[in-house]
């Protein structure tokens, strides 16, 4: 699963983040390295892409209804920005319903 976390600083290429109350590694390996202040996708420590601060904002938000369900509350609002949009076919899949070229 991704994290978003906001380099503080960076050392070569590690960056530094704080993820929660600790200041953890982030290996820039593959985004290369970026300014102080950059929203990252983390996985298992490793930045994969570059995001920009509302997208952080939406999965953060996302992260904190996933763990307010699994502590038994409600999901709240945390999925609003999915709900308003709807479900969505990938473009494929749009185009073969567009076309006709579907059943069921």
């Amino acid at each position: 699963m991704g994290i978003p976390l906001r380099i503080d600083r960076v050392e070569g290429i590690v960056g530094l983040a704080m993820d929660g109350q600790a200041l953890v590694p982030v290996d820039l390996s593959l985004t290369g390295p970026v300014p102080a202040g950059t929203w990252v996708l983390s996985f298992l420590g490793a930045a994969r892409e570059v995001i920009g601060s509302e997208e952080a904002a939406r999965i953060l938000a996302a992260l904190d209804g996933l763990r307010a369900v699994m502590a038994g509350g409600t999901v709240g609002d945390a999925f609003a920005d999915l709900e308003a949009s709807g479900p969505r076919l990938p473009a494929h899949l749009q185009a073969a319903l567009a076309a006709g070229r579907t059943t069921g």
